[in-house]
């Protein structure tokens, strides 16, 4: 207890000293959590994909599309249990800066492959007995303030035109990895204006979405449903719901690495500040540690005091770092709209943020410590005249 009352006094000794390093260990660790948080967000749909679920699309790339007769003999294949189709629509909401996802899809089969999708029964069914109903996420209702019975009017990009689209129902999620963010609407009633308008973009679909009985099959079943369109005019390209996220991953692959690195280079950056802090105060206490060790106390007394007062200042910056860090993540997500479906501070990012500050506070101790034990005593003595 006595130890632990002196380190503080020593750790208040220069006020402002004090304030400003622990200010820079605040917003180092402020940083350090919300970049890693940002990267987190990144891959927060890879993350949150099913093991039992398989991505169907074109071999060639995701902007052919596959004939609508491949559904039949996809369910055909040993091992699925389920199929449903989506297209991505692409369309503008009033201003281009509206952007959220709008996916024409296989609506009731599409929503048995997503249970956490919770949409009441009442709303259920009145999306799926109106052509042109739409459910919504939760976030992207109170970002836009849609409400059950809006009419969304959307001017299409893929598919030109003017469109509408009235909202039937509200889904929420069933946890905070939970996408809430799109839109989804009938592709029937997508395909029946395409054959009047441009039949030979009808009939199409963006990608299958399959569902298969065991996670261990998933590659036996990915290689049949390929081997079933080889050499076709649409050849496919079956892989795992989660390696068809990492594919979009990685074509910012290069963002997220800089992202990782930049947020370790803070951490450096205020290990030298916190180094440069305890090397400060060490040298102005040198004949204070040769008294102590003149009165008998020992090297280890003398580098707890340094350790103490060093992780004690990084742990006070990084618990007031850790606290800031929720109102700043919601403040961003408020600001970024849809751009991020999920954003959430992750229980792992909060234990590596005290982590960090942890090993800033040892190792900005170790010189300062090393000098401290060292002291010749008739040297300190003499210094303090």
């Amino acid at each position: 207890m006595y130890l632990l009352k002196l380190i503080t006094k020593n750790a208040l000794r220069h006020k402002l000293r004090t304030a400003l390093t622990v200010l820079g260990l605040v917003v180092a660790t402020l940083a350090f959590g919300f970049l890693q948080t940002v990267v987190s967000a990144w891959y927060a749909g890879a993350e949150a994909a099913s093991n039992t679920t398989l991505v169907t699309r074109n071999a060639t790339s995701l902007v052919f599309a596959l004939p609508l007769s491949y559904a039949g003999r996809i369910r055909a294949i040993e091992g699925v249990t389920g199929v449903a189709y989506a297209n991505w629509f692409g369309g503008v909401y009033k201003d281009p800066k509206n952007f959220f996802p709008q996916l024409a899809v296989s609506a009731a089969s599409y929503l048995d492959m997503y249970p956490d999708f919770l949409l009441p029964d009442e709303q259920r069914k009145a999306f799926l007995h109106e052509r042109k109903g739409a459910i919504v996420g939760r976030k992207l209702a109170d970002q836009f303030g849609f409400r059950l019975g809006d009419v969304i009017p959307i001017r299409g990009t893929i598919y030109p035109g003017d469109w509408s689209f009235v909202v039937r129902g509200i889904y929420q999620g069933k946890n905070a990895s939970t996408v809430t963010t799109q839109m989804f609407f009938h592709w029937e009633y997508l395909n029946e204006t395409m054959l009047k308008s441009a039949p030979r973009r009808a009939n199409q679909v963006g990608l299958y979405i399959i569902k298969i009985g065991r996670a261990d099959d998933a590659a036996s079943i990915a290689a049949a449903i390929d081997a079933t369109f080889k050499n076709s005019l649409a050849e496919t390209l079956t892989e795992t719901e989660k390696a068809f996220q990492l594919s979009f991953v990685s074509m910012s692959e290069a963002i997220v690495v800089a992202v990782r690195v930049v947020s370790f280079v803070v951490i450096l950056i205020i290990m030298a500040v916190m180094a440069n802090t305890m090397a400060m105060s060490a040298r102005e206490r040198l004949a204070e540690y040769a008294t102590l060790k003149a009165l008998g106390f020992g090297p280890l007394f003398l580098a707890a005091l340094i350790f103490g007062e060093s992780i004690l200042l990084a742990l006070a910056g990084a618990a007031l770092g850790v606290a800031l860090l929720f109102p700043a993540a919601a403040l961003f997500l408020k600001q970024m709209g849809t751009f991020f479906p999920v954003f959430e501070v992750a229980p792992e990012t909060l234990l590596l943020q005290l982590l960090c500050a942890l090993t800033v506070g040892v190792v900005a101790a170790i010189a300062p410590t090393l000098r401290a034990t060292r002291v010749n005593i008739v040297e300190g003595l003499r210094s303090i005249a």
